[in-house]
């Protein structure tokens, strides 16, 4: 019962804020007494401190108590063909280090040696070690397959689809580590911190290097029977026979990076080679790659068309390298859509911008975190 109560009153200041002994008691039921020593062993365990004392009303000031945001910290990895980027965050969700580098890796061996480099590196910063984190979460291209501790469905990270790849991963970083698909993250990220806050039913889709869809339903992620629910990538575009053992014929060769590109060169722009130039030059009011742009919000309505059919989502974030150019992509998309379906949902663009699977990564390690902070700080005697 000494355990139930100690939660009780540790969940009341982690929901509700900062609370004096008084309003915990009010809010939880329990009496002052039972609140009092609560908060004591709390206290001696390192998950609560306190932070002051109040300072208006009438009778005696009262001791204000919050979680301790140094009990525990978290890792956030998110691993992109183009870049990586680690964060430790303690358990308020506070960032306290941070490493942001380009990914030059040719090969899974050396990727997975630099993911622990950066790592230990971030760590270090915080004034920490592996060690003391108490769960670190990755965030990659790919669906996570446990049986064959690999990842499939991640052809634009070179090896990373090899058996055994979690193992090397878990090798590296130590235990209590996660493994999630990116665009799942993205779509954590933008609901604890960004566009989709309160939002119970909606899809985030990342559209950079590769194309992929995090699904929200009833405010938790939707995996899917195999977690490969969200691989838009393998939507068909155009007729089943123009698909190919290279994955041409279908949205993520239509609609990602590479395309926007080819699509400029359609129409007459040789000079840009990546999709961020097209899109500066749509922005500047380049009627060339305006057409380009437009093509490209076509093939994304088509995505946007056939999730809604599926989900009815209330709402679209677009993220990723492309998908964050709403400014140029939601006109062009608006029309495709009235012509595509009267199901058209509300189209935003992600707040949380290329930290988005990383911000996910640190919200989803935090849920596992704090619990696991109580479990491993307070003993349980029978």
């Amino acid at each position: 019962m000494r355990v139930l109560n100690q939660r009780a009153v540790l969940d009341r200041l982690r929901r509700g804020g900062p609370a004096t002994r008084p309003q915990v008691a009010k809010d939880t039921g329990l009496s002052k007494p039972t609140v009092g020593q609560a908060l004591l062993d709390l206290e001696q365990h390192g998950l609560v401190r306190p932070i002051g004392r109040t300072t208006s009303g009438p009778g005696r000031s009262a001791v204000v108590y919050e979680p301790n945001p140094a009990a525990g910290h978290v890792l956030g990895i998110d691993i992109g063909r183009q870049r990586i980027r680690i964060a430790v965050a303690d358990l308020a969700g506070a960032v306290v280090a941070r490493v942001d580098e380009r990914n030059r890796c040719r090969s899974a061996g050396a990727l997975v040696r630099t993911v622990r480099e950066l790592a230990e590196r971030t760590v270090s910063d915080a004034g920490l070690s592996l060690a003391d984190l108490v769960v670190k979460v990755v965030g990659t291209p790919g669906v996570p397959d446990p049986r064959g501790r690999a990842l499939t469905h991640a052809p634009n990270l070179p090896g990373w689809e090899r058996r055994g790849l979690l193992d090397d991963l878990e090798a590296q970083l130590g235990p209590d580590l996660l493994v999630e698909n990116d665009a799942n993250l993205a779509a954590v990220g933008e609901r604890a911190y960004g566009a989709a806050r309160h939002v119970d039913v909606f899809v985030c889709v990342m559209v950079g290097t590769g194309i992929g869809m995090g699904i929200v339903v009833d405010g938790r992620l939707f995996r899917g029977a195999h977690g490969a629910a969200g691989e838009i990538g393998y939507l068909p575009w155009g007729a089943p026979s123009e698909v190919d053992d290279h994955g041409r014929g279908r949205l993520e060769a239509a609609a990602a990076a590479e395309s926007v590109v080819a699509l400029a060169r359609r129409h007459g722009i040789s000079s840009a080679k990546s999709a961020r130039e097209v899109f500066a030059l749509a922005g500047s009011g380049d009627e060339r790659a305006l057409r380009a742009v437009r093509d490209e919000a076509e093939r994304l309505a088509f995505v946007v068309a056939s999730v809604a059919a599926v989900i009815d989502p209330e709402l679209v974030v677009l993220g990723g390298g492309i998908g964050g150019n709403t400014a140029l992509l939601r006109e062009p998309m608006a029309e495709a859509l009235a012509r595509m379906t009267p199901l058209a949902p509300r189209i935003a663009t992600g707040e949380l911008g290329d930290g988005a699977v990383l911000s996910g990564a640190i919200a989803m390690g935090l849920r596992s975190a704090r619990d696991l902070v109580f479990d491993r700080r307070i003993p349980i005697t029978l």
